[in-house]
């Protein structure tokens, strides 16, 4: 990892946030953790949202627990680099947005209500920012997959900007390639919050708010 992603990584983390901590890896990754994810698979009847809401692990976090969602996958969208990895991501160079990809069953859970998690979850009125994340890779990005989806999202943007005192900034851009993030990305919250300052500082606080696991 260059010098440049690390800053990036550092930046990601709270001014109170002990200097030694890092999104980093606490040992050497193999082989595996480097290799990317596969596609989350589709069930019959399945729908997908793809949003940018900054760091991927936080959103993902949070939308894995929620009724109806069959999946939720850390990955990239909106650049022009294929097979992007991490460190491309960081140096904010391939154009990508960390996304987390969620396949939902719209009989449980509609796609108006993803997208109202979507505005709990972040800021959507800081430009390429969430908190101390700076960089086009943490937009707020609504990526979507239909006609119907551009028009209940731009009508759920138009509504959320009521609960906003700033204009909101959160593009809404068709779909294009989902590139899923390496395995060490996926279900990161979980796997890493016992022993990962980001996790205790940034994360969890924000699962706290909203009244979620963990």
């Amino acid at each position: 990892m260059n010098r440049r992603c690390l800053l990036s990584l550092l930046c990601c983390l709270p001014l109170f946030t002990p200097l030694f901590t890092s999104c980093q890896p606490d040992k050497a990754m193999t082989a595996a953790d480097q290799q990317a994810a596969p596609l989350p698979e589709i069930p019959a009847g399945a729908e997908v949202a793809t949003l940018g809401a900054g760091c991927f692990w936080c959103i993902e976090a949070a939308y894995r627990q929620f009724d109806g969602v069959y999946s939720a996958t850390s990955g990239y969208m909106g650049g022009s680099v294929e097979n992007p990895t991490y460190a491309q991501i960081c140096d904010g160079d391939s154009g990508h947005a960390e996304v987390v990809q969620v396949v939902f069953d719209p009989k449980k859970i509609s796609y108006e209500k993803v997208l109202a998690w979507f505005w709990e979850l972040h800021d959507p009125t800081t430009l390429n920012r969430q908190g101390n994340d700076s960089g086009t890779q943490y937009r707020s990005a609504i990526f979507t997959h239909s006609p119907e989806q551009i028009t209940t999202a731009t009508a759920s943007k138009t509504a959320a900007q009521a609960h906003f005192k700033q204009p909101i900034v959160t593009e809404i851009t068709p779909a294009d390639t989902f590139y899923p993030a390496e395995n060490y990305h996926q279900n990161y919250y979980n796997e890493n919050k016992s022993k990962n300052s980001y996790c205790r500082y940034v994360i969890e606080p924000k699962l706290k708010k909203l009244k979620l696991d963990h």
